[in-house]
């Protein structure tokens, strides 16, 4: 039986954007937090967020200003699902997410393993008038 290099719980090292130029940005900072869960059953899960997100001025987990629950939306993205591993690429079949667009959809990366890393790479993909490329660097 071959061994399954996912399995395991992974800590985000890095996650950056680079564009068509090269030009890096860091969407959630430079000191982003993030997990990412692969499980021996096919399941995965991960969650990335800003350092220091701000917090609600109510203790209410349902209440928040709709600028506060904006500003949450905007500093963390979450998902889970199933996942396969075909050729050179992880494919995440989104079941929940916090991006509503994503449930029902595939989110494939590229990955290579270096000792104790996971190196992810998304296609291209058009934010506003920007082609960009994600990398994320997770460590076990």
């Amino acid at each position: 039986m071959v061994q399954n290099r996912f399995v395991g719980t992974w800590r985000l090292v890095s996650f950056e954007l680079k564009d068509v130029n090269g030009e890096v940005t860091y969407p959630y900072g430079k000191d982003t937090i993030g997990y990412l869960m692969y499980a021996e059953d096919g399941y995965m899960s991960t969650v990335i967020m800003t350092a220091r997100r701000p917090k609600f001025s109510s203790a209410d987990f349902l209440g928040g200003s709709t600028q506060e629950k904006a500003k949450a939306m905007e500093t963390y993205i979450s998902y889970c699902g199933s996942y396969e591993i075909k050729d050179k690429k992880v494919i995440h079949h989104v079941k929940a997410s916090l991006f509503p667009n994503w449930v029902g959809t595939k989110q494939e990366r590229f990955f290579e393993f270096t000792e104790n890393y996971l190196l992810l790479t998304t296609p291209s993909f058009k934010v506003s008038d920007k082609r960009l490329t994600g990398h994320l660097i997770w460590e076990r």
